[in-house]
C-alpha cells in the first residue's frame, strides 16, 4: 500500500476492519466471504488494478470474480510456492535440482471443487495448497479481467511481523544450543524478503503480463545452510539431529523437491536479490523479537 501511495496512486482497502490503512487509504469494511455484503461496500467504485492477498478458496474466488466484474481490468491474486508441493497433488515430476517452472501447475486446466468443505477451518488448514491451486484456477477462467497469480517464496525477515514463527523457530533453537530436526537428504528451498515480495506485487500491479509467476530469491538454501547462517549470525554452532523417517522435522526441512524457478519474472523484467544477501539482516531482526537463552532459564 504504502509502496502504491508513494508511486502517485489512489489506493483503496477492504477488510473486515481488523486492521486500519495508512493514512490517506480510502476503507471499505465487507467480510469476503459475503457476497452482497463486499458488492454493497464497493458500490459504483471501479478500480485499475485489483490485489488480493487474502484469497484461500475457489469459493472466495468466484465470490471476487463475480465482485469485481466490470469494476477492474487487472486482477492479482497472491499464491504460494505450496501449489508446487507434490504431496498435495498429482504433479508431473520436475528432477531433483531443476527449479520449478509455473507451467507444473497451469490455472487454466487445473480441476476446481466448489463442493468441497471450504468453509471448514480444518479442512482448509489441511488443504491449503490445493485452495490456492483451485482459486488461481477460478480467476485465470473468470474472463471478467486480465489475471496474474504471484506465487511467493517463504516470506522472512520484518521481526515481529513474520507471523509464521519459522525464523524464529531456528533463531531461538541456535541461540540456545537446542537441537534442530532435520530430514536425512534434506532438500533446498527458495526464500524472498517481506520487502521484495512487496516490490514484486507492486511491480505486478503495474505491469501487464497474465498467469502465474514464481516470486523467490536468487540463492535456495537447504536446512543445513540456513542453520549455519543463523549459527554464524549468533555465534553458536547448530545442533542438528536426523529424523526418523517417519518423524516430522523442523520447517524448512523437505524431503521432497519443489524450489521454484524464478525465470519467468526474470524474462518479464524484474530483478531480484539473493538470499544471503539479505538474510543476515532478517536474522537480526528476529534476534530482537526472540528471549534470549538466559532469559529462558
Amino acid at each position: 500500500m504504502e509502496r502504491l501511495q508513494a508511486a502517485g496512486h489512489r489506493v483503496t482497502v477492504i477488510n473486515r476492519g481488523s486492521t486500519p490503512p495508512p493514512a490517506g487509504v480510502e476503507h471499505l469494511v465487507a467480510d469476503r466471504n459475503d457476497e452482497a455484503a463486499l458488492t454493497a461496500a464497493l458500490g459504483s467504485r471501479v478500480f485499475d488494478v485489483v490485489v488480493d492477498q487474502v484469497c484461500y478458496t475457489p469459493v472466495q474466488a468466484a465470490i471476487a470474480a463475480r465482485a469485481f466484474a466490470g469494476r477492474t481490468r487487472r486482477y492479482v491474486m497472491t499464491s504460494t510456492i505450496e501449489v508446487y508441493d507434490p504431496a498435495t497433488a498429482a504433479l508431473p515430476p520436475v528432477p531433483t535440482g531443476t527449479p520449478v517452472p509455473e507451467e507444473i501447475v497451469d490455472p487454466a486446466t487445473w480441476q476446481v471443487a466448489m463442493d468441497l468443505p471450504w468453509h471448514d477451518d480444518a479442512y482448509l488448514e489441511a488443504h491449503y495448497a490445493e485452495g490456492k491451486r483451485q482459486a488461481e484456477a477460478v480467476f485465470a477462467r473468470a474472463g471478467g479481467f486480465a489475471f496474474a497469480g504471484v506465487r511467493s517464496a517463504h516470506v522472512l525477515g520484518g521481526g515481529a511481523q513474520e507471523f509464521t514463527g519459522r525464523l524464529a523457530h531456528y533463531v531461538e533453537r541456535v541461540s540456545a544450543g537446542d537441537e534442530i530436526t532435520v530430514h536425512a537428504k534434506a532438500l533446498p528451498t527458495v526464500f524472498i524478503h517481506y520487502q521484495e515480495l512487496a516490490d514484486v506485487l507492486l511491480w505486478a500491479t503495474t505491469a501487464d503480463f497474465t498467469g502465474p509467476v514464481n516470486a523467490c530469491s536468487d540463492g535456495p538454501l537447504d536446512v543445513h545452510q540456513l542453520a549455519a547462517i543463523i549459527g554464524t549470525q549468533v555465534g553458536r554452532k547448530p545442533v542438528l539431529r536426523t529424523v526418523a523417517a517417519d518423524e516430522e522435522a523442523s520447517p524448512f526441512s523437505f524431503d521432497r523437491h519443489y524450489a521454484m524457478s524464478n525465470a519467468r519474472a526474470k524474462a518479464l523484467g524484474f530483478s531480484f536479490g539473493h538470499t544471503g544477501d539479505w538474510l543476515p539482516g532478517a536474522v537480526a531482526e528476529t534476534l530482537t523479537t526472540v528471549p534470549s537463552p538466559a532469559a529462558r532459564n
